[in-house]
């Protein structure tokens, strides 16, 4: 019984580094200091206010991982970048926390003056 029980969980006490590798260690953020932080460098001002766009990309339902996330910030495409000496992957950590906090705006669908309008609602 004790070989089986050995044969059984072999395999994934040996898959243990491995997926702890694999794992993103990347710094838990701080919601308040990400808000303070969208405000200080007037994210608003793209993102809207509610980081659901504007002139600048929608940011909620955030899709990116903080490690991609602080890769873009730091090198973007479309925005001007905020290098590693304007923010730190830490202040990354924080806005990407508060981004996250943002609620979802509900679909028109469920919005019943909306949903009227675009006749899915009686």
């Amino acid at each position: 019984m004790r070989f089986r029980a050995f044969v059984v969980s072999s395999p994934f006490v040996l898959l243990m580094p491995v997926l702890a590798a694999q794992t993103p260690t990347a710094p838990a953020g701080n919601v308040q200091n990400g808000k303070e932080l969208y405000a200080k460098y007037s994210c608003y001002a793209c993102h809207g206010y509610d980081g659901h766009g504007g002139a600048g990309a929608r940011l909620v339902p955030m899709q990116m991982t903080v490690e991609r996330f602080t890769a873009y910030v730091h090198n973007p495409r479309q925005m001007p970048p905020y290098t590693e000496k304007i923010l730190s992957d830490a202040q990354l950590a924080d806005l990407f926390a508060y981004i996250k906090s943002l609620p979802v705006s509900p679909a028109a669908k469920d919005i019943p003056l909306l949903a009227r309008i675009i006749g899915e609602r009686p």
